[in-house]
């Protein structure tokens, strides 16, 4: 195999991972933030898909090295059967809300395009996402990849092309670079954004994926090459990733609205139906309805990794994996409330399991045995480490807020 062809053969895995960065959590969050605060949070998008950026690469790295997932190694040196579970319980609570938020995500957009009842489209969603999940479960992991792909383009087109209706002011984009909150809402939605980007999930699924692509097709490359590869790889998704999430966060700083009660995916569907006509309002819900289902097959996958990782050696049916989460998201749905608020929401809530992946992340990739020739060196430790901490203090500060 040549050179080039062989590079080309060993992309996939963070984009795969990177469609957690393109859910409908991430819509909601973005939109959200745009529509009622403008540019203001751009600066807080910006830095979480950097910091995406190291989180991915860092996976990537452990799953090269260790030719094991995330949840695997914590299965193995997490020695009390308790204590496994307790680590196994939030992980999944964490996959059960990222999934809560794609089934939610096809369902919202399924009601855009045909008017569907939001339980109809749920399962409609959990129906033909198992069916795209079939795919991996019968050993064709590239055909499976490249229906990822074609629905990231499916994705990023529909809402991108959402935005060409109007003219984002400049100097009012800049000016969203300077960190800045102005109240405790604007606060929570930068939480938000924080964990609708950097997705406890992606981590678990991105170092499984790189050790199966990466162990199984990397012999004979050197470490300096891999690394490189993988930093084009992960560079790719989280430019992917970025780009469509600034361009809803404009999108909604552009639409803009009073009343911060209404729905905001159904306002701005509204608003781009008004300026840019029907083609432009489907190709919006299109990329709505692309990304919950690319996102939720991905994210069942996560929960077959965290459960074979942490409580057995073998997975469960591909069926029961799907009615695990695709019951919390009817039981919500039947509750009546707002899908944009419950999206937003379930992103705060992915925010508080960011710790418990990063923290072993970056301890693993930081030891020597572990790692070998690709271990961290003391400043992408040291870096990663505040990142956690960061992140951590934020959570605990909403936490203070909400019972304050």
């Amino acid at each position: 195999m040549s050179p080039k062809r062989r590079f080309v053969t060993l992309l996939g895995p963070a984009v795969v991972a990177g469609v957690a960065y393109l859910d409908p959590g991430n819509v909601a969050t973005n939109l959200t933030a745009g529509t009622h605060y403008g540019y203001l949070l751009l600066w807080v998008l910006v830095l979480a898909n950097l910091v995406a950026w190291l989180v991915q690469f860092l996976a990537a790295k452990l799953g090269l090295a260790s030719n094991k997932s995330l949840s695997r190694i914590m299965g193995e040196r997490i020695k009390s059967p308790f204590g496994r579970f307790l680590y196994w319980l939030q992980a999944q609570l964490v996959a059960i809300a990222t999934d809560l938020a794609e089934l939610i995500g096809g369902a919202v957009a399924l009601n855009l395009l045909f008017g569907w009842p939001l339980i109809a489209g749920c399962i409609a969603t959990a129906v033909v996402s198992t069916g795209i999940l079939y795919l991996r479960v019968r050993g064709n992991g590239r055909a499976f990849e490249y229906f990822i792909f074609s629905l990231i383009v499916l994705t990023s087109f529909g809402f991108i092309s959402a935005i060409t209706s109007w003219t984002p002011m400049a100097t009012d984009f800049f000016a969203g670079l300077t960190p800045r909150l102005v109240n405790e809402e604007s606060a929570v939605l930068a939480l938000g954004i924080l964990g609708a980007t950097i997705m406890p999930h992606a981590v678990y699924v991105h170092s499984a994926l790189s050790r199966d692509r990466l162990g199984a097709l990397a012999t004979g490359l050197d470490n300096q090459r891999l690394v490189r590869i993988i930093k084009w790889d992960v560079s790719l998704a989280m430019f992917i990733a970025g780009t469509v999430n600034i361009a809803l966060l404009v999108l909604g700083a552009v639409i803009g609205i009073s009343n911060h009660g209404d729905d905001v995916i159904s306002t701005v569907y509204a608003e781009v139906l008004g300026a840019g006509g029907a083609t432009f309002a489907v190709l919006f819900a299109l990329a709505l309805l692309a990304s919950g289902l690319a996102s939720t097959s991905v994210g069942t996958y996560a929960g077959e990794v965290i459960f074979d990782g942490l409580l057995v050696k073998r997975s469960l049916p591909l069926v029961v994996r799907r009615l695990i989460t695709l019951i919390p998201a009817l039981g919500v749905l039947s509750l009546g409330l707002g899908a944009t608020d419950v999206l937003v929401l379930s992103q705060v809530f992915l925010s508080f399991g960011i710790p418990f992946a990063l923290f072993p992340l970056i301890r693993l990739t930081s030891d020597k045995a572990l790692m070998g020739k690709l271990v961290n060196n003391a400043i992408t430790s040291g870096i990663g480490y505040l990142v956690a901490s960061g992140l951590t203090a934020l959570n605990l500060w909403t936490v203070y807020q909400f019972w304050a």
